[in-house]
């Protein structure tokens, strides 16, 4: 009931982020209609969007503006609400800058939901200390980024901030980082948002919240809101937040995009469409 059918023909796709044009309404269906632009986030249960046609319920579909691309839109489903939801949801960073300033560190920033990240984070006005490889640093300082560390170096991998700052939050993309590592560099009650969390990562969220530690692993299980995705569009919009694009891939070429997802290395975000 409600559900959208949307044709995947001239629109992009990443998994199960899609932008496409509605082909089809449910009974009762009365928000959207056919030829409307919306972006989706898909139920895995009801197949992914490297798909000509994909089904979309309408709680999770929001109208895409005309100022804001195919492209543009669908990268925003998984990554950018990942972003959003661990920065003011779990870091409580108010992006609106009313805040209280904060001192956010983001690994991996270079990266799908890092990006997003970085500039939802400086829309907060929180100084931010962000990670990647060498040949990203500039592009991660372009973001917005105040400090910009290449992972592969002593300093790097020790996550130590430049001007010496303890971070209040970290929004953790990358990956095999120990919890001893982050612990000398957060600050006294700091917390790092996994957005990717593993065996090692849920035993260290247990064991912290036993022993009463003011510092904190926080799993991240992402929450996906229409409301959420339609509040990130209008940011495009309005010019104050920009999907980057790594690379575009055929559909018939899929495997290749999924080839570079797994590497691991993308420049903002891949797609897969016309």
């Amino acid at each position: 009931m409600g559900n959208l059918e949307t044709c995947m023909r001239t629109f992009v796709t990443t998994g199960t982020d899609v932008a496409g044009e509605v082909v089809e309404v449910g009974p009762g269906e009365t928000n959207f209609k056919t030829g409307d632009k919306v972006v989706a986030i898909l139920s895995h249960l009801s197949g992914g969007g490297l798909a000509e046609f994909a089904v979309a319920k309408k709680s999770l579909s929001v109208a895409r503006p005309p100022e804001v691309s195919a492209a543009e839109g669908a990268g925003l489903p998984v990554a950018g609400l990942t972003a959003l939801q661990a920065l003011t949801q779990s870091a409580g960073v108010k992006l609106d800058g009313s805040g209280n300033q904060k001192n956010i560190l983001i690994t991996a920033a270079s990266g799908g939901v890092g990006h997003y990240a970085v500039q939802l984070a400086k829309l907060g006005k929180t100084h931010v200390t962000a990670t990647c490889g060498a040949r990203n640093i500039e592009f991660v300082r372009n973001l917005g980024a105040d400090e910009v560390l290449d992972y592969k170096t002593p300093d790097g991998a020790a996550l130590k901030s430049p001007s010496g700052k303890k971070y209040d939050a970290v929004i953790h993309c990358a990956t095999n980082i120990p919890w001893s590592t982050f612990e000398p560099n957060l600050s006294e009650n700091g917390k790092v948002i996994d957005i990717t969390p593993g065996i090692s990562a849920i035993t260290t969220f247990v064991a912290k919240k036993l022993t009463f530690s003011k510092k904190q692993l926080v799993p991240l299980l992402l929450i996906p809101k229409g409301e959420n995705l339609n509040y990130l569009i209008n940011l495009v919009r309005e010019g104050k937040l920009k999907t980057v694009i790594d690379s575009k891939h055929a559909l018939s070429k899929a495997e290749d995009a999924w080839a570079k997802i797994i590497d691991g290395h993308a420049t903002g975000k891949i797609f897969v469409g016309p």
